[in-house]
């Protein structure tokens, strides 16, 4: 099922990545990134139900000791507006070939590219109903799918505020989470480096995607010996 999903991303691309530049405001070549990465996300997806389930414990008694991997059961994920399929497919295909269900809420500004478009697509390629529910909305919504005792994994990709929040409840539910929020990135220039390829670099790296990255380059750490021609 997983393989088929990676194909129909190829097979609608022209579709999907019209929404994309829609709703995210995407250009062309940011959203043909999207649908490629979710394609490569689905085929490596498909490969995690062969890995090893479980190993072999140390003990001090005189008998196998076993861990086995089960699946969790319901997967919360939170995706923002920003690189909304990606960030979305990164938690959904591993959760759906690890043998969860998923419950999806995409930012309601991006709620076609990474929420709609996935369920079609999933359910185009075979998955059965109701293991993947979208469901759009604001924070409403987000706190309803934190705290949803049929929940035990929540899987959130956005700012450190709303981070914080998360965390917070899922702290005081005991559930597993995992976050993936905002940073401060720096780009190092050391002397000797070449002007022209490190400036195309830094911009890249501060303005794709007008700098609505996490991993966007927020500080420029340039040598002296060259910052007037790198600011330049």
């Amino acid at each position: 099922m997983l393989r088929r999903a990676g194909a129909l991303w190829a097979e609608h691309a022209d579709e999907l990545a019209g929404w994309i530049i829609r709703e995210a405001g995407s250009i062309p070549a940011k959203a043909a990134l999207e649908i490629s990465s979710a394609e490569a996300i689905c085929y490596e997806s498909s490969a995690l139900p062969s890995h090893p389930k479980g190993q072999v414990l140390t003990s001090n008694e005189p008998r196998w000791s076993f861990a086995r991997r089960v699946p969790a059961g319901v997967v919360s994920v939170i995706a923002p507006f920003n690189f909304p399929l990606i960030l979305a497919m990164r938690s959904v295909a591993p959760a759906l070939a690890l043998g969860n269900a998923v419950l999806l809420k995409p930012d309601p500004r991006t709620a076609v590219c990474a929420g709609v478009a996935i369920a079609k697509v999933f359910a185009e390629a075979g998955l059965p109903e109701g293991l993947l529910q979208v469901l759009p909305g604001g924070l409403d919504a987000g706190e309803a799918v934190v705290a949803a005792p049929e929940v035990s994994v929540i899987s959130f990709t956005g700012s450190t505020a709303a981070g914080r929040k998360v965390g917070e409840a899922a702290g005081r539910l005991l559930k597993r989470c995992h976050l993936e929020l905002g940073g401060n990135n720096a780009l190092v220039v050391l002397p000797g480096a070449e002007v022209g390829p490190a400036t195309s670099a830094g911009a890249f790296g501060s303005w794709m995607h007008q700098g609505q990255i996490c991993m966007t380059t927020g500080r420029h750490l340039v040598h002296d010996s060259i910052y007037d021609e790198y600011v330049e």
